[in-house]
């Protein structure tokens, strides 16, 4: 398989570079045609019409040529800005890149980039970048009680088909999962999470109920616990879609807890299965969304102590990042000291990173100075060394995630946040600054430091993003995916900010010649008429000079 990837690369290597030889052949073969047919078809004749007619035209015929000239450019600068807008590349550079590049023998750049040159002079596999990896937001609202009264009083959807169809594939995984004998009401429920419309989620959700109820009786031991699995996961469903207060959501989730405590206990058939997991991911969700229903409804000492139970009793279940949870918690708390306790076992070097991390240390050291923080102080004496502390933890946060502080700092609109974000992108910045911008309020002077000092994290990073400063480089698939998960009313942040494209300039700078060309043959009739015919025929004397000779 290796010699076949060495060889097809070596042909189109050999395809690219014959190709330019094949263009001068061909362009010398035009010429000496061109040459040899001079006299029977009477080209010189042809090219001496061409030139009476042009004499001929009025300057009428000028205006019409600019002005619809002017107007083809016009249209097609519309469509290249409306497309950049949208999707962040040109429309011609795409098409001429992903069709016209194969088909004269160039090296696509994605195969490009999953090979290198190694000491021997051959080419190798390279590991290919991994894909942007969209993350379940630890934080997400209720669809119910939160994200439908959005849509019942503004009437835009919060949420896209994409981020709706993720959490649909995740409640599938987690609660159903993939095995071999399905029963009815599993099936049932699987549809449930598929379905798009809510009403038709919440009446599969009703319809497992009723099949779980007029099984239960029937049953022996071993299977109740999977059919008490799916009256857990209908009732989750409910409480997610058809409730619409937080403590009608609360009720249905207890309801689901207390359905759900027999499955504590694996029988030993469910451990040889393997839906023990199921079930242990079913009730650590649950037990979840009732600590955020404290939370919501201020109870929040019992949400942090529902919390750490949680972790206590799961050490394993970290990729769930139920300590951002905490986090937040402890901040509406003002417990700093226990917030720092969580941040040093988390904040570590080789754990993954978020915006809540980082942020939030940022904004302990920046609570420790800002209140007597002054710019012109500052400028004159220095920074301490506190302030110091404070200002690189700042850079260190935006250098991970530098849409954030446009969003603490209201600079930009916040909108509900998505139930799925991406690490370092805006949707991540949306959902971190929707529950954490009030902590940064109640820290005196915190928005102030951060406002002085959080632009200059971009002197600090090399330009082009070819490596990062305290993080790998910044990723360049995040706006693609942004888009995705946020909705279209909403303007995505984009960095670093793109250039615009060639054609785009180009468009726009043949759409005002031409406008300005129409302008002035209209002004100026006679004088563009005679500045047109000497035009014409110089060039068609340049075209058949040669060819006398």
């Amino acid at each position: 398989a290796g010699g076949a990837g060495t060889e097809n690369f070596k042909l189109k290597s050999w395809l690219s570079w014959s190709w330019t030889y094949v263009c001068f052949i061909w362009f010398g073969m035009v010429l000496i045609m061109i040459y040899v047919l001079w006299s029977p078809l009477k080209l010189q004749e042809t090219l001496a019409s061409a030139s009476v007619f042009l004499n001929t035209l009025t300057p009428k015929f000028y205006v019409a040529l600019t002005g619809t000239s002017s107007l083809i450019s016009g249209l097609i600068l519309i469509f290249e800005w409306w497309y950049f807008r949208k999707y962040g590349t040109s429309f011609i550079e795409q098409v001429s890149v992903s069709h016209l590049r194969p088909l004269l023998g160039g090296v696509e750049s994605s195969s490009a980039t999953g090979l290198f040159t190694s000491i021997n002079g051959e080419t190798e596999p390279r590991p290919s970048v991994s894909e942007c990896k969209v993350w379940r937001n630890p934080l997400n609202l209720f669809r119910g009680a939160e994200y439908n009264r959005y849509t019942w009083v503004t009437g835009k959807e919060p949420l896209t088909y994409y981020d709706m169809n993720l959490s649909a594939q995740d409640h599938q995984t987690f609660f159903t999962g993939d095995t071999p004998q399905l029963r009815p009401e599993d099936a049932v429920m699987q549809k449930a999470w598929r379905e798009r419309n809510p009403q038709a989620r919440i009446r599969a959700a009703y319809q497992a109920l009723e099949m779980n109820q007029e099984s239960v009786f029937f049953l022996s031991t071993i299977i109740l616990n999977a059919v008490l699995m799916s009256c857990a996961a209908a009732y989750v469903l409910l409480a997610e879609e058809e409730a619409t207060t937080i403590t009608e959501a609360e009720r249905l989730f207890r309801k689901a807890l207390s359905i759900g405590k027999p499955l504590l206990r694996p029988t030993p058939s469910q451990q040889e299965s393997g839906s023990e997991h199921l079930d242990i991911n079913l009730l650590v969700y649950i037990k979840r969304r009732l600590a955020m229903c404290a939370r919501k409804l201020g109870r929040v000492k019992e949400a942090v102590k529902m919390m750490r139970d949680l972790m206590k009793e799961f050490p394993l279940l970290g990729m769930l990042n139920i300590h951002e949870n905490l986090l937040e918690a402890l901040l509406e708390l003002q417990a700093y000291a226990d917030v720092q306790a969580v941040l040093a076992k988390y904040d570590d070097i080789s754990l993954p990173k978020s915006a809540t991390i980082c942020y939030t240390s940022a904004l302990l050291k920046a609570r420790a100075v800002s209140d007597k923080f002054s710019p012109e102080a500052a400028s004159r004496r220095g920074l301490s060394s506190a302030e110091m502390n404070a200002v690189e933890a700042i850079h260190r946060a935006v250098e991970f995630n530098p849409h954030v502080p446009k969003y603490l700092l209201e600079m930009k609109s916040l909108i509900l946040p998505p139930e799925h974000i991406l690490k370092r992108g805006d949707s991540e910045a949306v959902a971190y600054a929707f529950f954490h911008l009030q902590h940064w309020k109640r820290a005196e002077g915190a928005l102030n430091l951060l406002h002085c000092t959080w632009e200059g994290t971009f002197r600090l990073i090399p330009y082009p993003l070819e490596k990062g400063h305290l993080f790998y480089p910044y990723p360049g698939c995040t706006e693609t995916a942004d888009r995705e998960l946020l909705p279209s009313f909403h303007e995505v942040s984009v960095y670093p900010k793109k250039e615009l494209p060639f054609f785009i300039l180009f468009t726009a700078g043949l759409c005002s010649f031409t406008a300005m060309l129409a302008m002035l043959t209209h002004q100026f009739p006679e004088l563009m008429g005679v500045f047109a015919k000497a035009v014409s025929t110089s060039t068609t004397g340049s075209y058949s000079l040669p060819l006398l000779y």
